[in-house]
C-alpha cells in the first residue's frame, strides 16, 4: 500500500505518516517505484501509533513507547509503568466530571425544586 492510499484509509495525514517514517517507527516502509510502500508490519505500527494517540498519549510519548516496543520485550516493564500513568491520569480526569456531574445535578435540583415552589 502506497503513502496516499494508506493516508486515505486510515485518514492520517502525509506529512504525518512523513513524520512517522523519520521517527524510524515504520521500518519497513521501503521506496518502490518513487513512491513510499507500507507492509502489513507498517500497518500494524501505525494501528498502535493511532490507538496511542486515541488513549491520550502527547507526540514524543508515542515516539517512546513505540522505540521501546520496538526494541522487544526487555521494555514490557517500562511501557506498563507508562501505561499505568496514563491510566491513572485518565482515572483522575473521570472522577473530576463525575464530580462536576454531581455538582451540577445539585444545581439543577435546587432549580427544580424553586419552582416546584413558585407553582404551588
Amino acid at each position: 500500500m502506497n503513502k496516499a492510499e494508506v493516508s486515505e484509509r486510515y485518514n492520517i495525514p502525509i506529512a504525518i505518516l512523513d513524520e512517522y517514517r523519520e521517527m524510524g517507527l515504520c521500518d519497513a516502509v521501503r521506496m518502490a517505484m518513487s513512491d513510499w510502500q507500507y507492509d502489513d508490519r507498517d500497518l500494524e505500527r501505525l494501528g498502535m501509533i493511532m490507538a496511542l494517540h486515541d488513549m491520550g498519549f502527547q507526540k514524543d510519548e508515542v515516539e517512546s513507547y513505540m522505540k521501546l516496543l520496538l526494541q522487544g520485550d526487555s521494555t514490557e516493564k517500562t511501557r506498563m509503568k507508562m501505561l499505568d500513568e496514563l491510566r491513572k491520569k485518565a482515572l483522575d480526569e473521570i472522577h473530576l466530571k463525575e464530580r462536576q456531574l454531581e455538582r451540577m445535578d445539585y444545581l439543577r435540583h435546587e432549580i427544580r425544586e424553586n419552582q416546584k415552589k413558585k407553582n404551588k
